[in-house]
């Protein structure tokens, strides 16, 4: 409904109108104007944690769609009985509005194989991708190998970090302490903006709050897991960073696809040093990170990869002090939240869902929110046409009522 909205507004087009001066010199100007146009046809491919929002019929397919693209659905194995259910539905709605028959198609697939062979087709003009940091880069590699390279905007890896300063740890210690743990179990931790690093001040403070968060994770239940594939890797993960660093874990005896909650403590000259400590582990495990002064804090800001989202949680007097935190942390994430945890994401206008490399392949894109449009939308500029062969939204009675940019100033006439 969203994107409807949006096509049926009009506006997303950026439609622009510089009128022609032929009496200008030394030359004259030519009469420009542009828009968005569609890319073309839009591979996508779905995501295994997400069954609805980032699938068969989710963000990609519904924001391709509305900017005028063909889609082909690569469904994911995880889930092909609800694929196949949101596939016939979208479909039969395709049918129904008496729409082209090739503007939907799904593939289901047990391999790569046929995911590789469709960014490689030509007719693929671009691809949305929702999935592991090792999945998105074999499928850009793919995509810039081609004779006609196009774009891959995926969405991959991302730890999320939170950082609680002093004030916040001496003040709401207990209610911080409570909502990290909701936002880290929450979906049992699957979903991609989960804190994964949490950063806090070495001081009287920090005890009462890392015991607290401890003994939650203690005493919560086991955790079911979407696929055996994302159990053994959250096992993996959980066992080679237990080598390094202390945890506390339930002690439940999970069953079939379940796991265990854990916690990791260490300090920040150890998190710096072993580059381990800072990689996404998907499910419900968080690493606390000890920091003794400010310039240590800056130091692991630096020291981040690309990352979805950052929280900052402080009083406005310390987000003021510490500004420089804020200055980096903007160079490195898509979305910047105060006093809040990054697990829900606000689908509208202003969202950004991207970020730096390797959260996203393209840092100036967002994946959900009415931006998404854009991925798939090129700018076509047609200079001293005919006013009657413009697309409509160029023409200069602006029959459809859109705001567009006309000689330098927002129109609307």
């Amino acid at each position: 409904r969203m994107f409807a909205d949006l096509v049926e507004k009009g506006d997303w087009v950026d439609a622009r109108i510089d009128h022609a001066d032929p009496d200008r010199t030394p030359l004259p100007k030519p009469d420009t104007r542009s828009m968005f146009r569609p890319v073309g046809t839009v591979a996508v491919f779905c995501a295994s944690n997400f069954p609805l929002a980032y699938s068969v019929g989710g963000g990609d397919t519904a924001s391709a769609l509305a900017a005028g693209c063909p889609v082909i659905v690569n469904a994911h194995n995880a889930h092909p009985g609800t694929a196949e259910l949101v596939g016939n539905a979208i479909s039969d709605a395709a049918k129904s509005c008496d729409l082209p028959e090739g503007v939907f198609s799904m593939l289901l697939s047990s391999d790569y194989e046929i995911g590789q062979n469709l960014v490689k087709h030509p007719v693929i003009k671009a691809v949305g991708f929702t999935g592991s940091q090792k999945g998105g880069r074999a499928l850009m590699d793919l995509a810039a190998a081609r004779d006609e390279p196009i774009p891959v905007y995926a969405e991959m890896s991302s730890v999320n970090p939170t950082f609680i300063l002093p004030s916040a740890l001496a003040e709401n210690s207990d209610s911080v302490a409570q909502g990290l743990f909701i936002s880290v179990t929450l979906g049992a931790g699957q979903f991609c903006t989960k804190p994964g690093i949490v950063v806090l001040p070495e001081n009287e403070h920090l005890g009462r709050f890392a015991e607290l968060f401890k003994e939650m994770i203690e005493e919560s239940n086991s955790h079911k897991l979407l696929t055996s594939g994302i159990r053994d890797a959250y096992k993996e993960g959980v066992d080679e960073r237990g080598e390094n660093t202390a945890g506390a874990a339930s002690d439940n005896e999970p069953i079939g696809f379940g796991v265990n909650p854990s916690v990791f403590q260490t300090n920040a000259s150890y998190f710096l040093e072993d580059e381990s400590m800072s990689e996404e582990i998907f499910g419900p495990t968080t690493v606390l990170v000890k920091s003794d002064t400010a310039a240590e804090l800056l130091e692991i800001a630096k020291n981040m990869e690309g990352q979805l989202t950052a929280s900052v949680f402080c009083s406005e007097a310390d987000l003021v002090e510490y500004a420089y935190l804020i200055d980096v942390l903007e160079t490195k994430v898509g979305r910047l939240i105060f006093n809040g945890f990054s697990t829900g994401v606000e689908v509208n206008d202003s969202i950004v869902h991207g970020g730096v490399y390797p959260a996203t392949s393209d840092s100036r894109t967002s994946s959900v929110g009415t931006r998404a449009i854009e991925r798939f939308a090129r700018l076509v500029c047609y200079q001293d046409f005919p006013k009657e062969t413009l697309p409509d939204e160029l023409k200069d009675e602006n029959a459809l009522g859109i705001k567009r940019i006309v000689d330098g100033d927002f129109n609307e006439n």
